[in-house]
């Protein structure tokens, strides 16, 4: 790959485009807004200016609605020769594309799952994709070419290629990423006329399940509606689940079985399935928790010791406690390094809890 067109550049289409400049790949910068363009044109995203013919690729960072109607103006123009998405809906783009008659043997859908960044060219990082998941949805009348395009995108991104179709690509996200940020969204609602002094005793927990309500609420009405029959399937399942949690409490202690715990442990269980962050199991994951000074300079010096011990960390959370002037790290590391780093720590006298 040679040359590549971005069109759009928000803190996606332009993190794209950094990556692909540090592959050595020649990138173009489109936007209906100039201002956005010129700014990802100044953090070296690429140039504004036109090509002068066709690219090899064309990059349609813009949401799910715009897809097709961006991909008709692209091909009458003849603008390059294979076509991709980054839109987190595969079906919807796919039928409107097939029904507006655009050329399909050039085009494939492509979702990178990096979670949301904020807005902005401002907020784009070349490294923003390695590691990560990436989709891919060919249909049956993708060319070849086109999808070796693709998937040297998704390599000079540092990204992992997953190959699947449309349908089963949506019903995914809905299980793993619609129906969460909803479910976190519904629970933050509930919280606008609680109680000051109840939100007081607030915990890491709900602080946990609510953050995604925080993401902006235009961009996911976008996403939701652009999916919504199969977001709603699962919401349903879901609620069924949630009423029979509701009975099963209702009835607490007159059954002698228990079906609270039972429920629970599936739970517990499905958690499991959970893989951690750039697709690391997360049972091959260990927690070690440290207190420390809540100060600069005592991070510094605990990201040494661990430095030291020769350890990588796949994770790090701190929870300060203002009052005290002291923070909990939880340092997350492989199991296999999980001895090691206790051993160092603790051999320089540091409160260490693994978990």
């Amino acid at each position: 790959m040679r040359s590549a067109l971005i069109v759009g550049t928000g803190a996606i289409g332009t993190s794209i485009a950094l990556a692909l400049r540090a592959g050595g790949v020649v990138t173009h910068l489109r936007d209906t807004d100039a201002d956005a363009a010129r700014t990802a044109e100044k953090v070296g995203a690429g140039t504004t200016a036109a090509p002068a013919g066709p690219v090899d690729v064309a990059v349609l960072a813009v949401p799910p609605a715009a897809v097709a109607t961006a991909l008709v103006a692209l091909q009458r123009e003849g603008a390059a020769g294979c076509y991709t998405d980054v839109a987190g809906v595969k079906a919807l783009p796919e039928r409107e594309i097939e029904a507006l008659g655009c050329d399909p043997t050039s085009v494939v859908g492509g979702h990178p799952l990096v979670g949301n960044p904020r807005p902005g060219p401002l907020a784009a990082n070349p490294d923003l994709f390695d590691g990560h998941p990436w989709a891919l949805v060919p249909t049956e009348r993708t060319a070849n070419r086109s999808l070796n395009i693709a998937l040297e995108l998704v390599s000079l991104c540092g990204a992992t290629p997953v190959l699947l179709d449309a349908e089963r690509h949506d019903r995914a996200m809905a299980l793993v990423s619609h129906v969460p940020h909803l479910i976190s969204a519904l629970l933050a609602g509930r919280l606008r006329d609680t109680e000051a002094s109840a939100l007081r005793l607030a915990g890491q927990e709900l602080r946990d399940v609510t953050r995604g309500a925080a993401a902006c609420p235009e961009v996911w009405a976008d996403l939701l509606s652009a999916n919504a029959a199969t977001v709603a399937d699962v919401l349903e399942t879901l609620a069924e689940d949630a009423l029979g949690a509701a009975a099963v409490l209702r009835a607490r202690g007159a059954q002698g079985a228990d079906p609270l715990l039972d429920l629970l442990r599936k739970g517990a269980q499905g958690q499991t399935t959970v893989p951690g962050k750039y697709g690391v199991p997360a049972a091959s994951l260990a927690t070690v928790e440290v207190v420390v000074s809540d100060d600069a300079k005592e991070y510094a010096q605990l990201f040494g010791d661990v430095a030291d011990a020769g350890v990588s960390l796949h994770d790090v959370a701190v929870e300060r406690s203002a009052h005290r002037g002291t923070a909990r790290v939880s340092l997350t590391v492989s199991v296999a390094n999980e001895p090691v780093l206790v051993s160092r720590l603790r051999l320089l006298n540091r409160p260490v809890r693994s978990r």
